[in-house]
């Protein structure tokens, strides 16, 4: 299993989120929670689009 590297970034407005191993997966949030949700969603997301491009080869 891979590890990811999830980065949160504080802006006045509230917060941004990324995957480092993972293009595609950004977010953003009014709260730390908000956005460890969200990046989860992103995460699921991205891997699943993979997986589907993957069953199309």
């Amino acid at each position: 299993m891979t590890n990811l590297t999830p980065v949160l970034v504080q802006f006045a407005e509230g917060f941004v989120g990324y995957v480092e191993e993972l293009p595609g997966a950004n977010i953003q949030g009014a709260t730390v929670e908000e956005c460890r949700e969200n990046l989860g969603e992103a995460i699921a997301l991205v891997l699943g689009a993979h997986e589907e491009l993957k069953d199309q080869r």
